[in-house]
């Protein structure tokens, strides 16, 4: 595991922190790695995973000197910093577990692209949120240009991508971009944590493989995904317990 990123689990939640704070937790290659390998480590023993950035900064997306670096020794080369970039962003879509994001200071460039690819997140009340690479000629190359109207829609994603233009905390709630807005982001974790690791494990799976999955299909077809997915588990081992415990519930929010 890279010294860029810290991998630890406390009980039945994993903790992987970006540990690169003199830098503000730029991406590099090795970052990217050890991202995939704590997810790819920790989601068969946890029920859930927070990512979090060292001296309060989240990610400021990625460190330019490896990429001018990568970039002066050929395509081939430069290409190890997306693809290591994608490989971890797939391993977030790909565990078991719900990964949370909880960003304080800055979620920018390929930063913010890491952000809107975990499952929920949890931002601090002067976090703030931008895809800057427009306002240096560059492009995105986190899976901004796809993600980003998959989550928000066309216009708000072209406006985005387009001027560079930051968001804060609560801007980024109203977009749907952000789950929770905090003064207190330890608290509002700890509360979190305690809603996203009750229940079934093996239902909030499957729920994550549909949301998931269901946005890279037409509605039928989806809505065909998730109606033989709630079949198999109803009429699964844990069928009878959940229908059960759905049945004699207390209302509660």
């Amino acid at each position: 595991m890279s010294d860029e990123v810290l991998v630890r689990a406390d009980g039945r939640v994993g903790h992987i922190t970006l540990n690169r704070p003199e830098a503000k937790n730029a991406i590099t290659v090795e970052l990217s790695h050890g991202l995939a390998a704590g997810v790819r480590e920790l989601e068969a023993d946890v029920d859930v995973i927070v990512v979090r950035g060292a001296g309060g900064t989240f990610c400021a997306g990625g460190d330019v000197a490896q990429l001018d670096a990568l970039r002066a020794k050929g395509r081939t080369d430069l290409a190890t910093m997306f693809t290591a970039f994608r490989d971890a962003r797939a391993a977030i879509a790909r565990a078991e577990v719900p990964v949370v994001a909880v960003v304080e200071g800055h979620a920018v460039a390929g930063g913010f692209e890491l952000a809107c690819s975990c499952d929920l997140v949890l931002a601090a009340e002067s976090a703030t949120f931008a895809d800057i690479h427009s306002r240096f000629g560059q492009i995105p190359g986190g899976g901004g240009t796809q993600l980003l109207s998959r989550l928000v829609g066309r216009a708000r994603a072209s406006a985005l991508v387009l001027t560079g233009d930051a968001l804060t905390a609560r801007q980024a709630q109203e977009w749907g971009l952000v789950y929770e807005v905090a003064e207190d982001v330890d608290a509002a974790l700890a509360a979190l944590l305690k809603r996203l690791t009750r229940g079934s494990r093996a239902a909030r799976a499957q729920s994550k493989r549909l949301i998931r999955g269901g946005l890279e299909l037409p509605l039928d077809d989806a809505l065909d995904l998730e109606l033989e997915a709630v079949l198999d588990h109803i009429m699964g081992d844990a069928g009878a317990a959940a229908v059960d415990a759905f049945s004699n519930r207390k209302d509660s929010a």
